[in-house]
């Protein structure tokens, strides 16, 4: 589903990715970990086109997506909910999910009633400005805008932080729902060991722009992660 290799990326002069390579497979679900400031969210912001790769090359289904601009990123079926969610505050819950219809550019492939299906929470909050809700809300709202458009790779930039415990809960099961389909590759960015290791199939530690850890997370030593985590 998706191949990286030798990726390289960052900020004008400065440069975070120093050569990431790193394989997601359909059907699995992949944590990437380390602390702030190590390129994880640089690494989802290069993924999506939002950041060009300096070198490096970046395949989708086949697809050489390297220099491919974000909007036919997305149409290839790269999902992307970003850190701190960006909804449209101003518009209600119901006309973000309609906006994400409308710019895939063609019928989405889940219908809006679908989608509350798996957030029911969001039901009784559609006719509500996104900004009116909760952290947690808003983080569900994210996450049912980017599936109504049917991504075939799912990332997803912390979307535990600050959230309530009840809707780590909800977004797990979700997720892990997702992954047990087959047909979608979902990447993560975390900070927590255990919730990567609650759903994730394999994890990836991120220190200083590159992977120095990688594999299955049952094989994964969970003294040497936390080396890598703890402060």
């Amino acid at each position: 589903m998706l191949e990286v290799a030798e990726l390289r990326a960052g900020y004008g002069a400065v440069p975070v990715l120093a050569g990431i390579s790193l394989q997601v497979a359909a059907g699995e679900f992949t944590g990437i970990l380390g602390h702030n400031g190590m390129g994880k969210s640089t690494l989802l912001k290069t993924l999506i086109g939002i950041l060009p790769a300096t070198s490096g090359r970046i395949l989708l289904e086949g697809h050489d997506i390297t220099r491919a601009p974000s909007h036919e990123r997305a149409r290839r079926g790269l999902g992307y909910v970003p850190q701190g969610r960006e909804i449209f505050a101003g518009l209600s819950v119901r006309d973000n999910l309609r906006f994400a219809v409308a710019a895939r550019g063609r019928p989405a492939p889940l219908a809006l009633e679908q989608v509350l299906e798996e957030f029911p929470r969001l039901e009784p909050l559609l006719e509500r400005p996104g900004g009116a809700l909760s952290g947690g809300e808003q983080q569900l709202l994210a996450l049912a805008r980017c599936l109504v458009q049917g991504p075939r790779l799912l990332l997803l930039d912390e979307p535990t932080e600050g959230i309530q415990p009840s809707i780590i809960k909800l977004i797990a099961r979700v997720i892990g729902q997702l992954a047990a389909r087959g047909d979608m590759a979902i990447l993560v960015v975390e900070q927590y060991l255990d919730f990567a290791r609650e759903i994730a199939d394999r994890v990836a530690v991120m220190e200083r722009g590159e992977v120095v850890l990688a594999g299955a997370k049952d094989e994964l030593d969970d003294a040497k992660v936390q080396r890598y985590l703890t402060v």
